[in-house]
C-alpha cells in the first residue's frame, strides 16, 4: 500500500474505522488488528469500487465486513478452546488531566455498552453518532430507512437506561 494511497483513501476516514473497529474489538491488541486488516482490505479491494455509492459508504461497509469476520473468528476460536475475553480501555488514561479522565471514563462506559448491542445495533448506532441520515444509514445497512428511526430510539433508550443505572 502506498504512503498516496493511504492518504488519499483510508486517512481521511480514519475516524469512522477506527470507532468501528474500537467498538467490535476488545482489546488494544485486537483494535490494532482490525485496524490493520480494515486498511489492507480497502486497499485489496480499490478496484472493485464502482462509484456506485460515495467512497465513506464503500469504507464503512469494508470495515464493518473485516469487523464482524474477525470477531466471528475470534467468538469461534474462543468458543473452540474456552478463552475469556480481556477488556483492556484503548487509552492510557495516566497521561490525562481530571477534566479529561471523566469525558474518557464516559466515551470507555459509552463504547462499553455499544459492545454489548448485536452487531446490527452496533453498526446503526456507529453511524448515527457520525452524524448520517437515516436514509444514508438504511443504504449502508440495506434495511428500511423508517425502520432506522425506530432502531435508533430503542437503541438510544437502551443504552441511556444502563449508563443511568
Amino acid at each position: 500500500m502506498s504512503k498516496d494511497f493511504y492518504k488519499t483513501y483510508i486517512f481521511p476516514f480514519r475516524g469512522i474505522i477506527i470507532k468501528i473497529c474500537r467498538a467490535y474489538s476488545n482489546s488494544q491488541e485486537d483494535y490494532e488488528d482490525y485496524y490493520q486488516e480494515v486498511c489492507l482490505q480497502i486497499w485489496k479491494s480499490r478496484e472493485n469500487f464502482k462509484n456506485k455509492s460515495e467512497w465513506f459508504t464503500w469504507v464503512y461497509r469494508i470495515s464493518l465486513n473485516v469487523c464482524l469476520s474477525l470477531l466471528r473468528k475470534q467468538k469461534k476460536h474462543n468458543d473452540r478452546y474456552g478463552f475469556e475475553q480481556n477488556y483492556k480501555q484503548l487509552s492510557n488514561e495516566s497521561d490525562l488531566n481530571e477534566e479529561s479522565k471523566d469525558y474518557s471514563n464516559d466515551i470507555s462506559r459509552l463504547y462499553e455498552e455499544i459492545k454489548k448491542l448485536s452487531e446490527i445495533d452496533r453498526a446503526i448506532i456507529l453511524l448515527y453518532l457520525e452524524k448520517k441520515t437515516y436514509k444514508e444509514i438504511s443504504q449502508i445497512i440495506g434495511i428500511n430507512s423508517n425502520l432506522i428511526g425506530v432502531k435508533i430510539t430503542r437503541i438510544k433508550k437502551r443504552i441511556k437506561k444502563q449508563l443511568n443505572g
